[in-house]
């Protein structure tokens, strides 16, 4: 008999075969008073007796019921006969989702209602006795994968969320790459595993940090938006190789990658370059890849940050497909358009272009199937700049052509539309992006500093102040700092990115210059790092992987939410348990600390 929830049977046979090759030498039963999982009975166990626990995922009319726990279904027989009517009472009024406890008999299935889709397909249990360990009320959403739930509903029940396959499953894989890479770092490489504070100080630059009241006056906390100035603190103090799953807090709205607090795997060396960080974070992931992930390939390749602006628009290139950004400057030069001239009269002005295969359906330049172009600009070019044009861009019938003309700038404009294209086909029918495809990229000779958003005439690190300035542009650093390039790497996995590091600073006299000259910041807020420095700081350098977002691109999760036990909503707050709230002013009597009301809340708050 093949029952409503196949598809539950389908998806956890495929993670329940995962888990077992991972774990088949775990004892889940250690300790507890069950004798099995519901997830581990086979022909092999028939004839034994055995004590089940788990939640009814499944009843039908008091015949059988299907029974879950984090490993598995089982499927339960109902008893019918007289002797055991109290059973079959008890277990026919439980709610789905109710706990129970049942002992019994393992038997094969009658011949012809085996289910091969269910690891436990062959077997089921006789129920002898059973108990409602806890009763479940009426549900405010199915326990089922395949059952849409908004978000908000979800976040707002986390705990009924998490009894569905997939968070059970993302979470405990999730358990597994964190182990391995414990195992790589600390067992086989000699990395000390170090919890660093959660309470400091401000940090000068990056986001904004997360403020925490003290008991003295005026006086507050910082939550760390990373451990940075402990992990180099350690090199200083000789612990030459630190690791540690952190735990970051952000001061910002929340995105689908983004989340105000977070864990990254935090890592730093003594004595290392930036070829040994990368060779490490390689070794890293390649020993904690998922099996069922297939096996990645290294070196990763490398690109400098000048290239991939210039070829996809971004710092983060998803490389798993093509169309590259093309600058088209000379062929359009001789041109009569006249917003090219424009453009290209600008000191960095440039035309560039991404040819989009199969893209007709969005019109800009397209390639008819004689060759020609149909394109409003066409009167404007000749026989030879159109043929020049379509070889360039190597441009296919059905083709679409996509201009950006300006400063050298508008770049990030066709990276975006070249995203946004991928998405409109891939709508429409066309594969470019393989999910099951992971393309790893070291992005690499970023500048040291960038020019403020608001203040162009100021500096601010690309990075963070503490990132060492390229060997080769050192001196640079003292005369013209814009033209610096850093030490600096991030690593990008499919247009995402999941790490990123850099060789710090280890010259208190350097570090000094940099926040004072540079970045014009009060260099007194970090004396202790300054001060440090001049008492023999090792050379060193780190990097820091994002763990949520890299957990969720291995599951193809929509969001790092998906990958989270408890996380925050879009907007940074915890809906389950209702966070922030808030606190009566005795309790900020402590901390000298007064509420000032906006006058729209305190109505709301009088009625």
């Amino acid at each position: 008999y093949l029952y409503p929830n196949v598809l539950h049977q389908l998806y956890w046979g495929y993670r329940e075969s995962f888990l077992c090759i991972r774990l088949s030498f775990v004892d889940f039963n250690s300790f507890v008073t069950r004798t099995n999982t519901c997830g581990e009975l086979r022909s092999a166990h028939v004839g034994q007796e055995v004590t089940l626990y788990g939640w009814i995922q499944y009843q039908r009319q008091g015949l059988f019921l299907v029974l879950r726990d984090f490993q598995g279904l089982t499927q339960i027989i109902i008893p019918q006969d007289e002797a055991h009517s109290h059973v079959k009472k008890l277990l026919s009024n439980a709610p789905v989702e109710s706990v129970v406890r049942v002992t019994g008999t393992v038997s094969l299935r009658p011949p012809g209602q085996e289910n091969p889709k269910m690891p436990t397909g062959d077997i089921e249990v006789k129920v002898e006795t059973a108990e409602i360990l806890n009763s479940c009320k009426k549900l405010p959403f199915e326990i089922k994968d395949f059952i849409k739930k908004t978000e908000a509903l979800r976040m707002q029940y986390r705990y009924l969320d998490l009894r569905s396959f997939q968070l059970q499953y993302n979470l405990r894989l999730r358990s597994q790459i964190v182990m391995r890479m414990r195992e790589y770092l600390c067992n086989l490489h000699g990395f000390v595993d170090v919890e660093t504070p959660t309470l400091f100080k401000r940090t000068p630059g990056g986001a904004k940090e997360f403020l925490v009241p003290s008991r003295e006056a005026g006086k507050f906390y910082s939550l760390p938006q990373s451990p940075q100035q402990f992990k180099q603190l350690l090199m200083v103090g000789g612990l030459d190789r630190y690791f540690q799953v952190a735990r970051c807090y952000r001061d910002e709205g929340s995105r689908p990658d983004r989340q105000p607090e977070f864990t990254q795997i935090d890592i730093e060396m003594s004595f290392v370059d930036q070829a040994g960080i990368q060779r490490l974070i390689e070794g890293l992931l390649q020993y904690s890849w998922p099996e069922e992930r297939g096996s990645i390939t290294t070196p990763f390749p490398s690109m400098t940050y000048e290239e991939a602006l210039a070829d996809y628009g971004t710092d983060k290139p998803d490389t798993r497909f093509g169309m590259k950004i093309v600058d088209i400057s000379d062929f359009l030069r001789r041109s009569d358009i006249q917003f090219v001239q424009n453009a290209l009269s600008y000191p960095r002005g440039t035309v560039k272009a991404i040819c989009i295969p199969q893209g007709v359906e969005i019109v800009e330049i397209t390639c008819r199937p004689d060759g020609s172009l149909k394109s409003l600009l066409t009167k404007f070019l000749g026989e030879k700049q159109q043929s020049e044009l379509i070889q360039a861009l190597n441009m296919q019938v059905d083709d679409v052509v996509l201009l950006a003309a300006g400063e050298h700038k508008q770049c990030s404009a066709l990276g975006s539309l070249r995203l946004e294209s991928a998405d409109l086909l891939e709508a429409a029918g066309l594969v470019l992006r393989n999910p099951t495809v992971f393309h790893f990229l070291w992005v690499v000779d970023f500048p040291l500093f960038l020019p403020k958003e608001e203040n162009p005439t100021e500096l601010e690190s690309a990075h963070h102040p503490f990132t060492a300035p390229h060997p080769s542009d050192t001196s640079l650093l003292y005369s013209d700092p814009t033209k610096v390039r850093s030490q600096h790497y991030d690593l990008v996995l499919n247009g995402n990115e999941v790490g990123g590091g850099s060789i710090r600073i280890h010259s208190a006299e350097q570090q000094r210059f940099v926040l004072e000259k540079v970045l014009k910041e009060d260099s007194e807020v970090l004396s202790h790092l300054l001060e440090a420095l001049e008492f023999g700081a090792p050379p060193h350098g780190g990097i820091a992987l994002g763990l949520d977002r890299l957990i969720s691109l291995i599951v193809d999760a929509p969001s790092i939410r998906d990958v989270i036990a408890f996380p925050k909503s879009f907007k940074g707050r915890d809906l389950m348990g209702n966070a922030p709230d808030y606190v009566t002013p005795e309790e900020l009597e402590p901390y000298h600390i007064q509420v000032s009301w906006p006058l729209a809340e305190k109505e709301a708050k009088k009625t």
